[in-house]
């Protein structure tokens, strides 16, 4: 189990996309503290990932203070997959990477700004990391190398 007392609190992949998607609908830091682990009128989800809110009321619930914590702070991701990165990145950074799934040399390429970039790296499970790719502002997200 995470402690608040860590640096950032890890969250699931999915955690983070359920949080990130409330965000991208405009609710505030104050309203994903009050209303989500309420339970109080959380959407319905139309999108293609069709995401389910009650879990992430159930989370908050069950964790306040990671819950808290990632809300205010931060968080980590605690295992990311590549589609999940590609997933993360449009759901959080309204942009669409492309994936690269050659098996033994997978990666996702997206066009980011600097900030996008800080964002990304900070929450980025261990074993990925962000490299410049041919163009500026281009990056690529590639498993860590040993």
């Amino acid at each position: 189990m995470t402690s608040v007392n860590d640096t950032k609190v890890k969250l699931s992949q999915w955690e983070a996309l359920l949080l990130e998607s409330l965000r991208s609908l405009g609710w505030s830091d104050e309203e994903l503290l009050r209303r989500v682990p309420a339970g109080d009128n959380l959407p319905k989800d139309e999108s293609d990932f069709e995401f389910d809110y009650e879990a992430l009321a159930s989370f908050a619930r069950q964790e306040p203070e990671i819950y808290e914590s990632a809300v205010k702070n931060g968080y980590q991701i605690k295992y990311n997959t590549i589609r999940g990165i590609r997933s993360w990145i449009l759901v959080a950074l309204g942009v669409t990477a492309e994936l690269s799934l050659d098996e033994g040399n997978e990666y996702a390429t997206a066009p980011l700004s600097d900030a996008q970039r800080n964002r990304l790296e900070g929450v980025l499970s261990h074993g990925w990391s962000l490299e410049a790719a041919e163009a500026p502002g281009l990056y690529r997200i590639v498993p860590s190398r040993a």
